[in-house]
């Protein structure tokens, strides 16, 4: 069994085929699919993957089980208030399908928030995750420096930091990130032509620290690239860890599946 630990299935792109989509996903081995809210935190988008969760905890053996997160991502730092806040924290203390806090970080790429405002709601979101005692969720793109130097200042000492998502960085920075307590997540980006320096990380990261994900509907990995992703697509990224490892690609569907019920502890 697979579990994809990343998506945003709850994006208007399934809004027409979401249901066949989760039964695909069941088909193709994948056990539980985590529904990454975020977007503006004044729309209903973390409202909707807590519903979504909630509405197919029980789905039965055709879907899969659906948990969710809710955070403020770096694209809408500038949108983070006391009210974003305070939603924030009655979703993640009153709903038991809600299993992390993010995702969050920094991204210095599209800069669609000020470095400066985006550092500052990182480091409160940071803040609270740890008081509520949930783990958290790291988008970082083209700012590694300031965020392993961030989280070192904010998480050393944690029982459980959290998961580095969709991981691009090199071999020095998954060390600095393994250190500290967090969980590797693989994407489908592994799998793309000039990925060679992320495939040699993949290599080094400790199979128990290992997660994987689709970050549908984006990164949907080689031979489907430039489709619209999807969680039962997250096989292939398993496919190619696996012989990149040289093992089966069933042990790694074991060895994460384990990995993400231990560490999120559902």
């Amino acid at each position: 069994m697979f579990t994809d630990s990343h998506s945003h299935i709850d994006a208007q792109e399934f809004d027409v085929d979401r249901a066949d989509v989760l039964r695909r996903a069941r088909a193709a081995g994948v056990e539980t699919v985590v529904v990454i809210g975020t977007g503006d935190p004044h729309s209903g988008n973390l409202e909707r993957a807590v519903w979504m969760a909630e509405t197919y905890a029980d789905a039965g053996d055709e879907m899969p089980a659906l948990f969710a997160t809710v955070g403020v991502h770096p694209h809408d730092a500038l949108l983070y208030d006391e009210a974003a806040e305070v939603k924030l924290i009655k979703l993640v203390s009153e709903n038991k399908r809600v299993i992390a806090w993010g995702e969050i970080g920094l991204d210095y790429h599209y800069d669609n928030s000020p470095r400066d405002v985006q550092k500052e709601v990182f480091i409160q979101q940071l803040r609270l995750a740890r008081e509520v005692n949930l783990p958290v969720i790291i988008h970082t793109r083209e700012a590694e420096a300031d965020t392993a130097a961030t989280l070192e200042r904010e998480c050393a000492g944690g029982e459980r930091a959290g998961v580095m998502h969709c991981f691009s960085g090199d071999a020095r920075f998954a060390e600095r990130m393994l250190e500290l307590g967090f969980m590797i997540s693989f994407a489908g980006n592994i799998t793309f032509r000039k990925a060679e320096s992320l495939r040699e990380v993949v290599k080094i990261v400790p199979l128990e620290r290992m997660l994987i994900e689709t970050d549908a509907p984006y990164l949907a990995p080689v031979p489907l690239r430039g489709r619209r992703n999807e969680p039962a697509n997250v096989t292939e990224t398993a496919r190619l860890i696996a012989e990149l490892r040289g093992v089966t690609i069933e042990e790694i569907g074991r060895a994460t599946t384990a990995n993400f019920h231990r560490f999120f502890r559902c």
